[in-house]
């Protein structure tokens, strides 16, 4: 199977998108060798301007520049964009809801051998708070590209979340179609509902695989877009399996499964399950191996399942 990092998808999409609309700017500090937005840079170098490692500066210029026009897409690491930048996100974007599309790569544990510094798992919690930011976080090259493509046509502040390690192409299918707010069901169960975002989807369609061969069946639901939650998708199919499994490569707090269990809470009491970084920080190591140490995994996915199914 193809595996492409979403990082690569992003800097890609912004080179097509470059080649469309004059008005798309990208910014970055210091690192567009690693968040890909040098491939935009060489057919487009007027329009790419670097900040060095000043992310509050950028952000703030970000804002500025799309005041008078232009669609910026400014970049950084999760941790040193959502974090280091909150304060300028908050003020400068979000209150008076400028068109800025934040792009943030090397988010989550996968992010390996650069240690806990550098694997941000606090980054959806930080915008999903944000009034009125819409938040992304594609499973797939095809996904990532869409999404940046959306988010270039979308009316307001954006913040995209993307991956270093590389992940299998899942929606290499003809009627693919990705709509913000708009999560896609893969497969259709009737016993548990797997509810998975970024780079956990193809591993929770592994799981749907092995829990089919015990005699399981599972709906698998794909939500890129984590705010604002596709309600009526997550509230029918906790309907018809009356059991949920979050999965994300995120803090259990504030990210995906704290959106899902809000919404059942209110809604449609169900038996729900969270599966993410369970309050903890990140060690160094290679990202195969963290997301085992961490039970992003299909094995841990199996495994849960069968816990809540067995209650």
């Amino acid at each position: 199977m193809n595996k492409i990092a979403t990082r690569e998808s992003y800097g890609n999409a912004l080179r097509e998108l470059g080649t469309e609309f004059e008005n798309i700017i990208v910014l970055d500090a210091d690192l567009s060798g690693a968040t890909k937005t040098d491939i935009f840079k060489k057919a487009f170098p007027e329009r790419h301007l670097n900040f060095g490692i000043a992310e509050a500066n950028m952000i703030s210029a970000a804002a500025g520049l799309s005041s008078v026009g232009f669609v910026p897409f400014a970049s950084s690491f999760a941790m040193f964009l959502a974090g280091r930048g909150f304060e300028q996100i908050r003020n400068s974007i979000g209150y008076p809801k400028m068109n800025v599309k934040l792009a943030a790569t090397h988010a989550g544990i996968s992010v390996g051998e650069d240690g806990a510094s550098h694997q941000c798992c606090e980054d959806i919690a930080l915008m999903r708070s944000i009034p009125g930011m819409t938040v992304i976080c594609p499973s797939d090259d095809i996904e990532a590209k869409a999404a940046v493509r959306a988010a270039y046509l979308h009316k307001g502040p954006i913040y995209l979340r993307f991956c270093r390690m590389p992940s299998p192409v899942i929606n290499d299918c003809p009627d693919y179609s990705f709509q913000l707010g708009k999560g896609i069901k893969l497969t259709s169960g009737a016993d548990i509902t797997i509810v998975a975002t970024g780079i956990m989807v193809p591993y929770s369609l592994e799981a749907a695989k092995e829990l089919s061969a015990l005699g399981i069946s599972a709906t698998v639901i794909n939500i890129h877009t984590i705010k604002p939650l596709d309600e009526e998708l997550i509230l029918a199919s906790a309907a018809e399996t009356g059991k949920i499994l979050t999965v994300e490569e995120h803090s259990i707090i504030g990210g995906l499964g704290e959106a899902v269990a809000s919404l059942l809470g209110e809604k449609l009491p169900t038996k729900l399950r969270r599966i993410g970084v369970q309050d903890c920080f990140g060690c160094s190591g290679p990202a195969e191996k963290l997301l085992e140490k961490y039970g992003l995994c299909t094995k841990n996915i199996v495994y849960q399942a069968l816990n809540i199914l067995n209650e």
